[in-house]
């Protein structure tokens, strides 16, 4: 019997027979009933796993290129991950409270701390509390930031140049963290002492999440904007976190994912070296968001492959030659779209192994989940399972104490190069679409393809992809071919919820509301409107917007305020034409 890796997908095999949830992963991949030395280091290659010389070039050793076992030669032996756990809801102050309660709970040391902060719809909108469209949603899945007094009111007495912050923001990514950078002016916190992540990555809102305010292309351009800010004033700060977690979120199976994210990342390179950036000179601070779903080993083998595919892209396609500019840093959340709300305590279980596939991956950073997320924001009592699930896993599993435990078994190595070579092809496809591969000619000018990404975005390609694999998963389960414990299988006609739910009131949107008001009352709207002209002027002018948003945020202006300014300049985007 072969042992090599079938090529087939579910959705493939589908047509002559039914699904067998026992060798076909939750993304459709086919696995072979074992696997031996004779399995190829890559799909059609005749070299096996058996060669050694094959061994050493295509999966190397922890720390060397091009990193299926890790970026560092020591992995978790010598620094944890970091244990950042997603917080935001109600008020700035509910929120700080939030925060000094998980850094109580233990998060970790200085090495290893970190928060990461949801946003309310409104804000993820770019729209302030007090705007209509905003009635009802204040507070409610995320904290409400209109102002930099809100800015300060979240972040209190919390040690900005020791913490680590990430922010969950994408269409006004650029607004948010320049109050943020204003507030440390104010604080007279120096921008070279803090460090922290902005997801920043709105490529993937045309794709899934829909949480997008200016068309492609303008806002590809404030990324850029962003990179090339960071690069040049905040060196410890990441620029974007290119996320492949909503992808996924959304339905997609892990090798969509996988390409989807990077290709993202690549479209981020191109706009930056066609400014005429040095790849080496912001490369190092791009980092990426995955998430770790219900499929352990399928999920393990996509972090070893985004590595290897990013490692040599960064270096043979974009010709980098700093080392940090090859390494995929990594943030994993585990697939809140895997929570149940029936059974909800399962979802600590659930949560648990997708957490040790991530690490066993090699992630940089970690966020567990809450067993209550599908009915609530988390509360107090679920944050700190959450949490504590990290800490056994650190510190009692034993998985820390040697790095990629799960390298060189044939499984590992065969599944890990089914989903590079699936990634590949849709990598290649998205290219075509910008008119092919992007190179650069002999004077180091782009002459190659571009805005593949935009392109298929405009295509509506990314949706369809997505749309068709989460049909295909969800009718596998109504078929009752994928059992979910709790759902579709093993049900409790008696079950009975043994958990609190977090309410948010309605004060805390009357409260935000009224607080705005009084801001607005109390500041100088001459140097507000001159703030504000400044804003459009630069992007009129098609400069980096930064600065101006910085000032922005100095002189008062509101988030909302400074959403708008930009909009008058780029539009306000509702969908493509296949839309």
């Amino acid at each position: 019997m072969s042992t090599t890796h079938p090529s087939a997908t579910a959705a493939e095999t589908a047509t002559t027979h039914a699904i067998d949830p026992h060798a076909v992963t939750i993304s459709g991949l086919v696995l072979a009933p074992s696997y031996g030395p004779d399995c190829p280091i890559a799909p059609g290659d005749i070299t096996s796993l058996a060669s050694p010389g094959a061994i050493d070039e295509h999966i190397a050793s922890p720390g060397a290129f091009p990193y299926t076992r890790g970026l560092f030669p020591q992995g978790y032996r010598t620094r944890l991950w970091t244990m950042r756990q997603f917080a935001g809801f109600g008020s700035a102050d509910d929120t700080n409270k939030r925060f000094k309660y998980i850094l109580a709970a233990g998060a970790g040391t200085k090495a290893n701390t970190g928060l990461s902060t949801a946003f309310d719809l409104p804000t993820l909108m770019g729209r302030d509390s007090d705007d209509p469209l905003s009635a009802g949603e204040v507070g409610r899945c995320g904290v409400a930031i209109d102002t930099i007094e809100d800015m300060h009111r979240l972040y209190a007495d919390i040690p900005i140049d020791q913490v680590t912050v990430s922010q969950t923001i994408n269409g006004p990514a650029a607004i948010i963290w320049a109050m943020y950078l204003a507030m440390a002016k104010q604080r007279d916190i120096p921008w070279s002492k803090i460090g922290g992540t902005l997801q920043n990555d709105i490529l993937k809102e045309f794709h899934s999440q829909n949480e997008f305010i200016y068309p492609p292309e303008p806002s590809v351009k404030l990324v850029v904007d962003t990179i090339e800010f960071q690069t040049e004033k905040v060196p410890n700060w990441n620029s974007v976190s290119i996320s492949g977690y909503h992808i996924r979120e959304a339905g997609s199976t892990a090798a969509q994912e996988l390409a989807f994210t990077l290709r993202d990342g690549m479209e981020y390179v191109e706009a930056c070296l066609e400014r005429g950036m040095d790849i080496d000179a912001f490369a190092p601070r791009l980092s990426f968001f995955f998430n770790a779903h219900n499929e352990f080993f399928e999920e393990i083998c996509k972090l070893r492959a985004a590595r290897r595919i990013w490692a040599r892209m960064m270096r043979d396609r974009y010709g980098a030659r700093n080392e940090r500019s090859w390494f995929m840093k990594t943030h994993v959340q585990t697939a809140g779209c895997s929570l149940t709300e029936q059974q909800p305590l399962n979802n600590i279980v659930r949560v648990a192994y997708q957490a040790m596939a991530g690490v066993l991956g090699g992630c940089q950073s970690l966020h567990t989940d809450s067993m209550d997320e599908t009915l609530g924001l988390p509360t107090e009592q679920a944050v700190t399972v959450a949490l504590r699930t990290q800490q056994i896993l650190a510190h009692e599993t034993g998985v820390t104490r040697t790095v990629d435990p799960l390298g060189g078994a044939w499984f590992i190595e065969s599944l890990t190069d089914t989903i590079e070579a699936e990634a590949l092809s849709y990598i290649a496809e998205i290219d075509d679409m910008g008119g092919g591969q992007w190179s650069v000619d002999l004077d180091g000018k782009p002459n190659g393809g571009h805005a593949g990404v935009v392109a298929g975005i405009n295509k509506g390609y990314f949706r369809r992809q997505i749309a068709e694999a989460s049909y295909r998963f969800s009718a596998e389960c109504e078929a009752h071919d994928r059992l979910i414990v709790g759902v579709n299988a093993y049900t409790d006609d008696n079950e009975q919820r043994p958990i609190d739910i977090l309410q948010i009131p309605h004060s805390v949107e009357t409260d935000q509301v009224e607080r705005l008001k009084q801001f607005k009352q109390s500041r100088d709207s001459a140097a507000v409107n001159k703030a504000l002209d400044a804003i459009r002027k630069a992007a009129q002018n098609d400069d980096n917007v930064m600065p101006s948003l910085v000032e922005g945020a100095l002189a008062n202006c509101t988030m909302g305020e400074m959403v708008q300014a930009l909009a008058d300049i780029y539009g306000r985007y509702t969908g493509g034409p296949e839309w």
